[in-house]
């Protein structure tokens, strides 16, 4: 079997832009969080602000699951192009809604096909990049992973800067024009690229095998990890705001904060990659994970700058989780890893809509509190941990 192509660096240079370019405008939405809440903008509840984020997990699931059969029909290169396409749809969705922004079922339905417009584009960008990297460098696949989502943490990051930044200027409608700008321009640069995967197992008619029992031990801890990460990337900036009666600058300064270190977390971990496992990684950080959010539900009554430091703690616990995920996954399935990506993200969607919608009805049902939220989260956490330890034991290929 002829080793595959060596990718061209336009290729490269091509599949982790769009790490930066996913990261940004996925949080777009959560990092204006404070606008959509904002009487004097659209004034959701935060029923509606977390309902809004239900099309975008469902579609991400649908997009990240057929992801692997439109591959091997048209091609990654054209599943790429069609995220890269649906992310400039939903900024320009959400620009409109701003036309129609006295209309408020108008312009709350205006947001809610922008962010299923983005689930379509996270669901097809990012499974099909994270098999690019590990296509791309096979001899290092963890580090190769590792660092594409360290440039996504990296966009996840910038986006609650920028908000911040437009807020200031009085033009918070600046971020998704960028977004749009860069989506645009990177997919018109992948226009004369090739950026073909060489899958031998997709030729065999591999991808079409039934998941091995193992992949659902993964599911679940991308599900249970969606869960955590959306809690504090969708929720930190209301949290802030709410519960520790932060101003509009602090809340998204954690919002930022968070991805920061997130990225931080994934850049650190591929560095020190040499010295300290991933395995090793992949075990403490839900340890990690599970002391933020009992730190987290107890902050109420302190100062917000407790709270931007518990954000930050969170993020690192994050960092390195869902590509490690990803790329244990990868490798303990190789025959199935297009497959094996696209499953993972979906379950990892399936969380961030869980935890995306779920606070709404969990504080106007059950009359809990956010804090008290967080803290219940605690026990999903504890459950990472326990399936990463069964997950890092007796590692063989599936």
């Amino acid at each position: 079997m002829p080793p595959s192509p060596s990718p061209t660096r336009a290729e490269v240079a091509a599949v982790y832009a769009a790490g930066v370019v996913q990261g940004v405008a996925l949080v777009t939405f959560p990092a204006a969080g404070a606008i959509f809440t904002s009487p004097a903008h659209y004034g959701l509840t935060n029923t509606q602000y977390g309902a809004m984020f239900l099309p975008q997990a469902v579609m991400a699931i649908i997009s990240s699951l057929l992801g692997p059969s439109l591959t091997r029909r048209i091609g990654a290169r054209a599943v790429f192009q069609c995220g890269l396409a649906a992310n400039l749809l939903a900024m320009l969705l959400l620009l409109a809604s701003l036309f129609v922004s006295a209309n408020h079922l108008l312009a709350y339905g205006a947001l809610l096909v922008a962010t299923t417009s983005m689930g379509l584009a996270f669901g097809f960008t990012v499974p099909t990049v994270n098999t690019f990297a590990a296509e791309f460098f096979p001899e290092k696949v963890d580090r190769a992973v590792l660092a594409l989502n360290t440039l996504l943490g990296l966009g996840t990051a910038l986006a609650p800067a920028f908000v911040a930044v437009f807020v200031g200027l009085g033009i918070w409608w600046g971020l998704p024009i960028l977004v749009a700008v860069l989506a645009g321009g990177l997919l018109a640069f992948t226009v004369p690229l090739k950026l073909k995967i060489e899958d031998p197992a997709a030729k065999a008619g591999a991808q079409k095998a039934p998941f091995p029992p193992r992949f659902w031990l993964f599911a679940a801890a991308a599900l249970i990890y969606g869960v955590c990460e959306t809690m504090n990337g969708n929720w930190a900036s209301i949290y802030m705001a709410g519960s520790l009666h932060a101003d509009a600058a602090m809340a998204s300064l954690a919002l930022t904060v968070f991805w920061g270190m997130v990225t931080g977390g994934r850049l650190l971990f591929a560095a020190i990659d040499r010295w300290v496992p991933g395995r090793l990684t992949f075990v403490l950080l839900p340890v990690l994970l599970t002391v933020t959010f009992v730190i987290t539900s107890l902050l109420p009554g302190h100062p917000a700058a407790a709270g931007i430091a518990a954000f930050a703690l969170a993020g690192f616990a994050c960092s390195a989780m869902l590509p490690l995920l990803i790329s244990f996954g990868q490798k303990q399935m190789a025959g199935i890893s297009s497959a094996v990506a696209g499953g993972l993200i979906a379950f990892y969607q399936t969380g961030y809509g869980i935890a995306a919608f779920g606070v709404g009805p969990l504080e106007n049902l059950a009359g809990l509190q956010l804090h008290s939220i967080f803290g219940a989260t605690t026990l999903m956490a504890v459950a990472l941990v326990l399936l990463t330890l069964l997950l890092t034991r007796n590692q063989r290929p599936a």
